[in-house]
């Protein structure tokens, strides 16, 4: 899955990549049945990723 590139911009919240990077983690694991690790959280302890 690509990642998105990070603003040249000073480092704000919007700069920041890993909003972009889970909102199309959870894009995907919306599809497809092979599922990208989103947060520890969503996943659940024992998830494989």
């Amino acid at each position: 899955m690509g990642k998105p590139k990070k603003r040249t911009s000073p480092r704000a919240t919007g700069a920041r990549r890993s909003h972009l990077v889970l909102k199309l983690a959870r894009q995907v694991n919306a599809r497809s049945p092979i599922k990208a690790k989103t947060t520890k959280r969503e996943m659940g302890k024992g998830a494989k990723v």
